[in-house]
């Protein structure tokens, strides 16, 4: 079972870019399907991005493609969201998550969550 720990986060201006990064343990990293969601106040957590075990395929979600780049070291056992150009439509609780499974759904495990607040 995998247990993830979120870092990265915080406040940004409008225009601005962000990393987060999510570590892993307590499973063969390189085996995981992992993905970026956000929920924003008063809205359903949000799909943002996903890639698979070895880095060779990425989904992004249409608000954050082509300013978002999902990545992941599995020597660090480490998954990284790249934001750029932020605005407050950003701002949102950040969780990555983790599946066995090829999925952009229903991952069996969350990391705590982290906050990011983009200010315009």
């Amino acid at each position: 079972q995998v247990q993830l720990v979120q870092s990265g986060g915080g406040l940004v201006q409008a225009g601005g870019s962000l990393r987060l990064s999510c570590a892993a343990s307590g499973g063969t990293f390189s085996r995981y399907t992992m993905g970026w969601f956000r929920q924003a106040p008063g809205k359903e957590r949000e799909f943002v991005a996903t890639i698979s075990g070895n880095g060779g395929a990425t989904i992004y979600a249409d608000s954050v493609k082509g300013r978002s780049t999902i990545s992941r070291d599995n020597a660090k056992n480490t998954v990284y969201l790249q934001m750029n150009s932020l605005s407050p439509e950003d701002t949102a609780v950040y969780y990555c998550a983790a599946d066995l499974r090829w999925v952009i759904r229903n991952y069996n495990y969350w990391g705590q969550g982290t906050q990011v607040t983009v200010s315009s």
